[in-house]
């Protein structure tokens, strides 16, 4: 168990949304229950099939910081991570961390990015600032993620050099800072959308390198699908984004405004 307390910052919440997660959820959890045991864990479960939501109920009925939500069916990542959100905030969170439940996400490196949060907003977990690093990726999904990355920051002119990463730690004035009620992405794309919408309203953002290492058990929920959609509404925004700029320079009008966010 780790020596860090995080008292100073408030209540942690980590939301973990899983869908046929049923050889990784206790083991996560487990593990992160161990790295930070303050924090409390929200079980985001969209029906698995595989009875991933049984055994985190089995899991929270043994540990009163363990809390499951079951919801009718999957919808999405993003769908699932809002949900999340909207719980942490109706119970009184100051923190809300988003991690995956496979393991790809360290619970041990946690610590680093609730430290961080001291002096920022939103902190992500990134794998492509200096000391960050992928374990197990074939190079063609490393220059994927990395071509999509830079992508994102051209199109959307913003700094994040780990646009698409899932591993974040969230202030709960953040969440109610860049509202949530009209977020349009639902799968992966919903990452770019929340650390562009944190950019463009002021906040801090900062980025931690981590260690990604790929599952070993269960199977990956990407596919090229996500991909194809990532692209998609990123150019869309980028377009968006441009035609705003462009709108307001012909109106005399150079304030900054969130354009399409």
């Amino acid at each position: 168990m780790t020596d860090a307390t995080f008292a100073d910052l408030g209540p942690i919440l980590v939301v973990i949304p899983t869908y046929n997660e049923r050889e990784n959820v206790e083991l996560i959890v487990g593990r992160l229950r161990a790295a930070v045991p303050e924090a409390h864990v929200l079980v985001a479960d969209d029906n698995s099939p595989d009875g991933t939501g049984a055994i985190a109920d089995g899991i929270a009925a043994r540990d009163d910081h363990v809390h499951v939500m079951h919801r009718a069916g999957k919808e999405g990542l993003g769908a699932a991570y809002l949900a999340g959100f909207a719980w942490a905030l109706e119970h009184g969170y100051e923190v809300v961390v988003e991690m995956d439940a496979d393991g790809s996400h360290q619970p041990e490196q946690l610590p680093r990015l609730l430290d961080a949060l001291r002096d920022a907003d939103l902190v992500l977990g990134s794998r492509w600032v200096p000391g960050g690093s992928v374990v197990n990726w074939p190079k063609h999904r490393e220059l994927l993620s990395r071509g999509g990355s830079l992508y994102t920051r051209m199109a959307l002119s913003v700094p994040l050099r780990d646009a698409t990463g899932g591993f974040r730690a969230f202030r709960a004035e953040t969440l109610r800072a860049i509202d949530l009620s009209d977020v349009e992405s639902a799968g992966y794309i919903f990452q770019v959308e929340l650390g562009v919408r944190a950019v463009k309203a002021g906040l801090r953002v900062r980025e931690v390198p981590i260690e990604f290492v790929e599952r070993e058990l269960g199977s990956s929920k990407m596919n090229q699908r996500i991909v194809v959609e990532a692209l998609w509404r990123v150019t869309v925004w980028g377009a968006q984004d441009k035609a705003a700029k462009a709108r307001r320079l012909l109106a005399g009008n150079k304030a900054p405004t969130r354009g399409g966010w």
